[in-house]
């Protein structure tokens, strides 16, 4: 009895086991979460939020493409002129030196004087001679050729600086104030005007010299000769035809010019601008008129800014049929080709930023084609941060 009292009972035992150890399913359901929980891979979170900052940068590259356009091919552009003689000789006086600062219409160089004053003397002579054959007033008619010569000289000086602002205007359209165009305009009027003036007088002189003496072949050419020597003798004295700063300068007196050879380059700072070259994709919302932010390698840290002057209309892309004087811009090609570029002239705002700027000159440029809060901040936060990083590079 005791025995049997004392000897568990098989069920117990069973429940007891049961009731302590849990089951497979149970084990299951318990431990699954938490094995899910613990076996989060990082490299997978990871890579989602790379491929997620990824899509954001490229939605905003397509949108700051078109309404925030940047470009770090950019180049400081002047007005290159080279400084040629109209008549040959030897240099007597050269008061010039490599980068000194010149004005508009300074004396440059002087060349030797000396033959052209002999061929003047020999064509006043000549003329005195022919006048005196045909009984005629030859004062009267030297004093009207000479005014005639030198006011052919100045008109002829008028003409060529005229020429130069109109070719200057036709490659870069706002390239001069108008303040500079109607001055070189009132300039060739006069001009002119004195011509005209010289000539009646002239004509005035050879009709009391007579009919006879004003149609005679040897008077006419005698008063040519005049002409042509007073105008080679002008030629003597070479000016500055702009304000600029002087290159390529490696000549003093004594050295023989030719006429039509360049003896310096002026680097001229009537105007400065920077040719930013903008892929075609870049030019679907840009204007004239657009507000424009720009750095410069020669003021690391600094942001100037400016606005859109003109959006070129054509580049040349070896066209071996049409050539022309299109510029040259260089693209890169690859698997995806790279897109065309085109040149966008941006003009200063301040006119003090033109001293720091030599041509040449590297610049980063961004254009703001509205009002676009968001992406102009980005915009001026990126150019802001390579202004900074322009101290290194």
């Amino acid at each position: 009895m005791d025995d049997k009292e004392n000897k568990p009972d098989e069920k117990d035992l069973n429940t007891r086991t049961s009731g302590s150890e849990p089951s497979k399913d149970e084990s299951k359901e318990n431990s699954g979460p938490d094995k899910k929980r613990a076996g989060i891979n990082p490299v997978i979170w990871t890579t989602r939020v790379v491929l997620f900052l990824a899509f954001l940068i490229f939605i905003w590259y397509i949108f700051s493409d078109r309404n925030t356009p940047y470009t770090t091919q950019a180049r400081v552009t002047e007005l290159i002129l080279p400084v040629s003689p109209r008549v040959s000789g030897y240099l007597t006086g050269v008061y010039i030196k490599l980068h000194s600062h010149v004005e508009d219409g300074q004396l440059l160089f002087r060349i030797d004087t000396v033959p052209y004053v002999v061929a003047l003397q020999k064509a006043q002579a000549n003329l005195e001679n022919v006048a005196q054959q045909l009984g005629a007033q030859g004062a009267a008619v030297k004093a009207a050729a000479s005014s005639v010569g030198v006011s052919k000289a100045n008109l002829d000086r008028a003409q060529r600086n005229y020429n130069r602002t109109q070719r200057i205007i036709k490659k870069n359209p706002g390239a001069l104030s108008q303040a500079d165009i109607d001055r070189v305009e009132t300039n060739l009027n006069q001009a002119i005007e004195k011509l005209a003036n010289a000539e009646a007088n002239l004509q005035k002189a050879k009709e009391q010299l007579g009919v006879t003496g004003a149609k005679n072949p040897q008077l006419r050419m005698a008063i040519s000769d005049l002409n042509n020597a007073q105008l080679n003798l002008s030629w003597t004295k070479v000016y500055a035809s702009a304000e600029g700063y002087i290159e390529s300068f490696n000549i003093d007196v004594g050295y023989f010019c030719q006429a039509g050879s360049p003896l310096v380059t002026l680097v001229s700072k009537d105007d400065l601008w920077i040719q930013a070259d903008f892929k075609e994709n870049n030019l679907s919302n840009m204007k004239p008129g657009d507000k424009v932010d720009f750095i410069l390698d020669v003021k690391p840290g600094e942001i100037f800014h400016g606005k859109v002057r003109s959006i070129g209309y054509g580049v040349d892309v070896g066209n071996s049929v049409n050539r022309g004087g299109l510029p040259q811009i260089k693209s890169t090609s690859s698997w995806l080709q790279d897109p065309q570029r085109f040149p966008v002239i941006v003009e200063f705002e301040n006119e003090e930023v033109k001293r720091l700027c030599r041509a040449g000159g590297q610049a980063d440029v961004v254009v703001f084609t509205g009002n676009h809060s968001f992406l102009n901040a980005i915009a001026k936060f990126r150019i802001w941060l390579n202004s900074k990083l322009s101290y290194v590079r």
